[in-house]
């Protein structure tokens, strides 16, 4: 399975470039609703992600949970997440059922609290 579909690549781009035109304006960069939701099937990693950079396309943004209780807002390269391999060949999946009810800065705030992203 890929990690998205293309409609939501081309989410992820389009929330990239806006995100990019408005930090080159030096304004505030919009507070998206993740498009696609990635998780480890052994393990408890999961990706909320919001954007992709627009120069980069390899390198998407959003709320990362390695599930070591310190969830964060970063970058992850997708080839890096492409390339993982768990027990029996299993790869990084996406959450085919996912539905954001709120935005990225939301769940990480909860998530903050918890130490856990709840998605």
């Amino acid at each position: 399975m890929q990690l998205f579909t293309a409609d939501q690549r081309r989410r992820l781009l389009d929330n990239g470039k806006v995100n990019a035109a408005r930090a080159a304006s030096d304004q505030e960069t919009e507070d998206f609703k993740p498009v696609v939701k990635l998780f480890c099937p052994w393990g408890g990693a999961t990706w909320l992600l919001t954007e992709l950079d627009p120069e980069e396309p390899d390198i998407a943004f959003g709320l990362c949970d390695l599930g070591h209780g310190f969830p964060e807002l970063g970058r992850v390269s997708l080839a890096e997440l492409d390339a993982l391999r768990g027990p029996g060949g299993l790869r990084i999946e996406r959450d085919l059922y996912f539905k954001p009810l709120k935005t990225l800065q939301a769940y990480a705030e909860e998530a903050a609290q918890h130490g856990s992203i709840d998605a």
